[in-house]
């Protein structure tokens, strides 16, 4: 890749960042991760997984002790409860409650299917392309090793 593509592509993940940014007000006390979280449990449980922890960290590829803070603040908050393994004492299983359903529902049926009929002019596949090059870029910088002497 040539060095003015990869500062482009620095700039788009800029701009991706910013675009989070302009994501609707929600509500009081809940923050954009809880709707992120909420999207992925609900879809690991769609593909028969009881959900865990680790888990969710490895969906988003985010550390454990980060997902435990958020998940313990969700289930205060009631979007999420737990549920001890009665197989193995040591598992909990996580859940989304009424609340965090209607949490999820609504901001997807308010938002993101509002959202849709303006993006239709982008191919699924063009978007699984951006997915997949926006991966790949973070795996590759995520990595580290590069200096500038």
């Amino acid at each position: 890749m040539e060095i003015k593509t990869i500062k482009a592509l620095l700039d788009a993940c800029y701009q991706a960042k910013r675009i989070r940014d302009l994501l609707p007000a929600l509500p009081q006390g809940v923050t954009p991760s809880y709707i992120h979280y909420l999207d992925t449990i609900e879809s690991l449980e769609e593909q028969g997984t009881r959900v865990k922890v680790s888990d969710i960290s490895d969906a988003l590829n985010l550390p454990r002790p980060g997902v435990t803070r958020t998940v313990k603040e969700m289930q205060a908050k009631g979007y999420l409860c737990k549920q001890t393994s009665p197989e193995d004492g040591r598992i909990t299983y996580i859940s989304v409650t009424q609340a965090g359903k209607q949490l999820s529902k609504r901001y997807n049926e308010q938002y993101f299917s509002r959202l849709a009929p303006l993006l239709s002019d982008i191919s699924q596949e063009d978007a699984a392309c951006t997915i997949r090059t926006i991966e790949r870029f973070y795996e590759v910088m995520s990595k580290g090793g590069i200096t500038v002497e």
